[in-house]
């Protein structure tokens, strides 16, 4: 079926006959009745009755007409929802990360989304980066950011922030009475590590042997809030993302050790889908990230 033949007898239908239907489409008559007389061509049924004084629906036409009400109806809530979705009104935003990232990071960042656009569904997905990059692929996220960075392909990968790891340990701690201390002398302490397989440690880990040391961890944990529950606890030092400790630097509960000779510094990865363009959510969002300056996005 034509979907303009259909248009058109939507309008004769409502307005009751081919001169009025023509009168309110700016139409001349003998073109509406030519393109009414096509489509009931095409149906094989006859959808008006011509009268000496003007048309009336058959029932066939009546039955046409429902539908074609119906169709109107449908293209009138699809057009409004689109302008809807384009204008933030609707929709819904999926976003994956990895710990840090989405434990301390997005928050903020989310937070200003939702103030901006209440009427977005937020939704945040946090695991690890094999894991973000395979839900990237299946489409069930729109936006990965990761610590840590896997070859894959149809994958878009950019560099949006630069984290710091550094040495922390509760106030009073006997290391920060020296001016300067050096990265074997942290070393020498009881040491908290995240768990094997972490990136964090892994990174971590990298950055010492480059320095000809290593720690022998006390403990291993999990999460970086085990990790600095731990730290207050005086169970040892600990090597953490600055944007993990935030809260606790501003109460004076850890305090940063200035390690003269170690500096670490690692990149986080925004990933998107490379034949996938980006949601007016997406986008807002990506435009927030940048430009948080909280977090200092270069």
């Amino acid at each position: 079926m034509n979907r303009n033949h259909l248009a058109l007898f939507h309008a004769v239908a409502q307005a009751g006959g081919i001169s009025r239907g023509a009168e309110r489409l700016h139409v001349s008559q003998p073109a509406v009745s030519k393109q009414i007389k096509e489509l009931e061509d095409a149906l094989g049924i006859r959808l008006l009755e011509r009268l000496p004084r003007g048309s009336r629906l058959t029932d066939g036409g009546k039955l046409l007409a429902q539908y074609v009400q119906r169709l109107a109806v449908v293209e009138e809530e699809t057009a409004q929802a689109i302008e809807e979705f384009r204008g933030l009104k609707r929709g819904r935003l999926a976003v994956g990360a990895s710990t840090t990232i989405g434990a301390y990071l997005l928050p903020q960042v989310f937070g200003e989304f939702h103030r901006q656009h209440p009427d977005i569904e937020l939704q945040l997905e946090i695991a690890n980066t094999e894991t973000i990059q395979n839900q990237l692929m299946e489409g069930s996220i729109e936006v990965g950011l990761t610590e840590g960075l896997m070859e894959a392909e149809h994958l878009d990968s950019e560099v949006f922030h630069e984290d710091e790891l550094v040495a922390i340990a509760p106030r009073g701690h006997p290391l920060l009475k020296q001016n300067r201390v050096t990265v074997r002398e942290l070393c020498r302490e009881p040491f908290i590590l995240r768990e094997e397989g972490s990136g964090t440690r892994a990174v971590v880990e990298r950055a010492l042997s480059k320095r000809g040391v290593a720690a022998k961890p006390v403990l291993s944990l999990a999460s970086p809030e085990a990790i600095k529950r731990a730290v207050i606890a005086g169970v040892g030092v600990a090597i953490v993302s600055r944007l993990a400790i935030g809260c606790e630097l501003q109460i004076g509960s850890l305090v940063v050790i200035p390690v003269k000779d170690l500096v670490i510094r690692r990149p986080l990865h925004l990933q998107k889908l490379q034949s996938k363009s980006p949601s007016p959510a997406v986008s807002q969002f990506l435009k927030l990230l940048r430009a948080h300056k909280d977090i200092n996005i270069r």
